[in-house]
């Protein structure tokens, strides 16, 4: 018997597997149908475009649904294993299914309120998800640190700490460089500045050309003096 057919380890190892195909999926679509570019791809953009936008945020609530039950039950797991006089880990236990819980709202919302319906919406879903999922696997670190070695071993604590590590500098560099992207075009349609389209006029050049010493045809005879800021020496493209 695999592990994953232990009891309930079906729904972590679901919710990793589906979650990855989910985005997976979605790429692949939106690269076939050229709806996005394949090879540095924006990632809110792999699901705002008919049909993968659809199949995005069903396989995306799916996700959330998983990821609440993977929280329940890693709340249940724990709170079995604990004693009562262990308060500090019975409430860390409590508060982090609640983070949980608002972690998988935030999925949720992040799946039906997409990119292109209500922005802000979908900002507000992306910080839940990310910010207050990051909390929820800092508490779980806490606790796995103070279960160990009586319950588990300090390998568990170990993974935790480069979980961690690893989602809290994905979830920063994806911060800094939304604002820096955002903050930086303001008044800018988002999908036009990620997609330009040849056909539209957005580029205006304008060339002007000033002498500051005599020319050529200054010299000969019979011809005019040609002053600096002459029409027929400046012109616009």
């Amino acid at each position: 018997m695999w592990w994953f057919q232990q009891g309930m380890s079906f729904f972590p190892a679901a919710l990793v597997v589906w979650s990855a195909t989910a985005f997976i999926f979605s790429f692949i679509t939106a690269a076939l149908l050229r709806h996005v570019d394949p090879l540095v791809p924006y990632i809110s953009d792999t699901g705002t475009t008919p049909p993968e936008r659809c199949v995005f945020g069903i396989m995306l609530s799916i996700s959330a649904f998983l990821g609440l039950v993977t929280m329940y039950v890693r709340y249940k797991q724990v709170e079995a294993l604990t004693q009562e006089e262990e308060r500090i880990i019975v409430r860390l236990n409590r508060i982090g299914l609640s983070l949980g819980l608002i972690s998988c709202l935030g999925l949720c919302i992040v799946a039906n309120f997409q990119k292109t319906t209500l922005i802000h919406v979908h900002i507000l879903g992306a910080v839940l998800t990310f910010g207050i999922g990051i909390i929820y696997l800092l508490l779980q670190t806490i606790i796995s640190y103070k279960m160990q070695p009586l319950i588990h071993g300090i390998k568990i604590f170990w993974i935790r700490c480069a979980l961690l590590t690893w989602c809290t500098a994905s979830s920063i560099s994806m911060f800094i460089s939304s604002v820096t992207l955002y903050s930086m075009i303001p008044t800018t349609d988002m999908a036009k500045k990620l997609h330009w389209n040849p056909a539209e006029k957005k580029i205006t050049l304008h060339a002007e050309v000033d002498l500051h010493s005599d020319t050529l045809y200054d010299r000969l005879p019979g011809h005019t003096h040609v002053g600096e800021h002459s029409p027929l020496l400046a012109g616009s493209l």
